[in-house]
């Protein structure tokens, strides 16, 4: 017999206390960002460049005007380079709670369109955007959450750098041993596969070594991230082998990522190449048999930079996970209205 559709009454109700816990979840935290000033914004989600990370993968939306020509358009994967352009603008502080799409995607804490809580401060360093991050989530969450068996207290958040998470959990020197993958196998005394790059190696390791073992009792802050891991976080101005970038760890699971913003257009445009050069080394430069070339580069964007985008500190927050932790679910679908038929 085949299941009932989703939204079924019988698994409508099954999910209804996750989801109520979600909308007030949600009004919290435009009461929490509207209190400290920001401006809450919304920005297109079909763009005709959604950035260039090496290892995300957009969904094509294209746009057919009145006279038949067609515009390519993809769904975005982050809010930020159209966020980055009203800061440029000189919006100031902004928040956006964003539909976003990676396709590919689909576990227990991964589903393929999803909600992003983006916000932004003109002027923040990231050591005070990891103090709000944690004020935010005090704020909207109770004390202790529990999610997927772990129970993590929020009364005090742990700032870990990726060297000293490396040190303790994999016994490795990470900077010592950056872009050596044979001198990185070695010290974490594990074999290097064929093929295997002290990128791939690396993630390897933080996947494997250091994330099962951080931001469980605690929630952790892994801060200061090796400079071949910016993205398009700034280099710390004191030691230019790392990057002002952190991520967020509660109850074990990846909530957010955030810069202290690049704000460079030389080193962005420089970035962008790479990536896209190593995007097109790993996956070709066609997109797939129906999906045409790959998009241009987000040029507007670059020229937000040129303008003059302030200094600021950003940062990108998995609001359905978050959700995940208010309301105790063990799976994204629990806080999805109407989840994908695989993730209910």
């Amino acid at each position: 017999m085949a299941p009932s559709p989703i939204w079924h009454p019988d698994r409508l109700a099954a999910r209804l206390p996750f989801l109520r816990r979600r909308a007030r979840l949600t009004a919290a935290t435009r009461a929490f960002f509207t209190a400290r000033g920001y401006t809450e914004v919304e920005t297109p989600y079909a763009v005709p460049a959604p950035g260039e990370d090496v290892h995300l993968r957009a969904v094509r939306a294209d746009r057919t005007r009145p006279d038949g020509t067609v515009d390519p358009l993809w769904l975005h994967t982050s809010p930020e380079f159209a966020m980055k352009r009203l800061l440029a603008g000189g919006a100031g502080p902004i928040f956006q709670l964003a539909r976003v799409w990676r396709d590919g995607e689909g576990s227990a804490t991964h589903a393929p369109e999803f909600t992003m809580l983006e916000w932004y401060r003109p002027g923040a360093s990231m050591a005070e955007l990891m103090a709000e991050t944690a004020a935010f989530l005090r704020a909207v969450l109770p004390p202790v959450v529990t999610c997927r068996g772990v129970r993590t207290d929020l009364a005090g958040f742990e700032r870990l750098t990726l060297a000293d998470a490396f040190a303790r959990h994999a016994g490795a020197d990470l900077l010592g041993t950056a872009g050596d993958a044979a001198a990185l196998a070695a010290a974490a005394g594990v074999r290097l596969r064929d093929g295997e790059t002290w990128e791939d190696l690396f993630f390897r390791l933080l996947l494997e070594r250091v994330e099962p073992r951080i931001g469980r009792d605690r929630p952790t802050f892994l801060t200061h991230w090796p400079a071949a891991q910016a993205a398009l976080a700034r280099r710390d101005p004191a030691d230019p082998r790392v990057a002002l970038r952190f991520e967020l760890f509660v109850c074990g699971i990846e909530l957010a990522n955030a810069f202290e913003e690049l704000t460079d257009p030389a080193e962005q445009r420089a970035r962008f190449l790479a990536d896209r050069a190593q995007r097109h080394a790993s996956y070709g430069p066609q997109l797939g048999p129906d999906r045409g070339p790959d998009w241009p580069l987000d040029e507007d964007f670059l020229a937000a930079l040129e303008h003059g985008m302030p200094p600021c500190a950003g940062i990108a927050l998995g609001f359905d996970r978050l959700a995940m932790l208010a309301a105790g679910a063990d799976r994204i679908g629990q806080v999805l209205w109407l989840p994908p038929a695989d993730l209910a």
